[in-house]
């Protein structure tokens, strides 16, 4: 991984945690990662007079990622209605770097450096203690547990076929305006449905925090989708996860949750897998 692709990840989890902040802060879960979906798409609706289509090879990977995108939006606004950002954040995001580290060994043949798998495995511990000694004002329940991992096999899901399909496509900011346009597509009539005659209230009364979620959702994946062509899939999905520690730093800031001994630990051993990964 060169230094350039290392240090756009980085920034790529710095913006994932701010949206998924925004989320949590917002009083229903569902509307806020619907509104960030639907501002996103239409942030990349406008891109797509300059890019054109996408080459027919990208497709069913694209058609793939649009059902996982869907199922980690469903599922993470689930997860975030039972526990706290502190919690639900690291927990969600834990499992899916391993997981796709697997799957793009089983699928694509990818085998990411031995420093690279080591590194991934100690940040992943990290960010698992993070979830499950971190702490947070609520003690965490089964649904909690259910819905988070739940989300984090969505997440490896559309990490394999998003890298597949940017790769298969050639042009990954093509691939993400695609995915993120149509993705927007398929939220909005979602939201229809679980809002009914207060959607357009709700688009109206949080357009802001829909278009800043949105720009940094979509910067951020733009930024993970064009890493995914130039490093192994496995290594880029698990440095995209020290944004849990900049969840952490949102959490105690911002929501007040409790900041203890265990989640300082764990930011170490986070931070350790990450120049681990960056030396692999």
């Amino acid at each position: 991984m060169t230094t350039t692709v290392f240090l756009a990840v980085l920034c790529a989890a710095l913006l994932h945690a701010s949206w998924n902040t925004l989320v949590k802060i917002g009083e229903e879960r569902f509307v806020g990662v619907a509104l960030i979906a639907i501002f996103s798409g239409a942030v990349s609706l406008c891109g797509l007079a300059w890019v054109g289509l996408p080459n027919l090879s990208s497709l069913p990977w694209l058609l793939l990622s649009l059902v996982l995108h869907t199922g980690y939006c469903l599922f993470l606004s689930r997860a975030y209605g039972q526990g706290d950002l502190g919690q639900i954040y690291p927990l969600a995001r834990g499992s899916a770097p391993l997981l796709a580290m697997m799957l793009s060994a089983l699928f694509l043949r990818e085998y990411p450096p031995l420093l690279g798998v080591i590194g991934a495995l100690v940040l992943v511990s990290g960010v698992l203690l993070m979830a499950l000694r971190g702490g947070g004002r609520r003690k965490l329940n089964g649904k909690a547990v259910r819905y988070a991992l739940i989300t984090a096999m969505f997440t490896a899901g559309y990490t394999l076929s998003d890298g597949a399909g940017a790769r298969a496509a050639e042009a990954p900011l093509t691939y993400t305006l695609w995915l993120f346009t149509l993705n927007g597509i398929i939220m909005l009539p979602l939201l229809w449905l679980h809002q009914r005659g207060k959607t357009w209230g709700q688009i109206k009364r949080n357009w802001r925090v829909g278009l800043a979620g949105g720009t940094m959702s979509l910067l951020a994946y733009g930024i993970v989708i064009w890493a995914l062509t130039q490093a192994p899939i496995g290594v880029v999905a698990a440095l995209r996860e020290s944004s849990v520690l900049f969840a952490m730093i949102f959490s105690v800031w911002l929501l007040k949750e409790p900041m203890g001994k265990a989640r300082i630990a764990a930011s170490l051993v986070i931070v350790t897998g990450v120049m681990l990964s960056r030396l692999g």
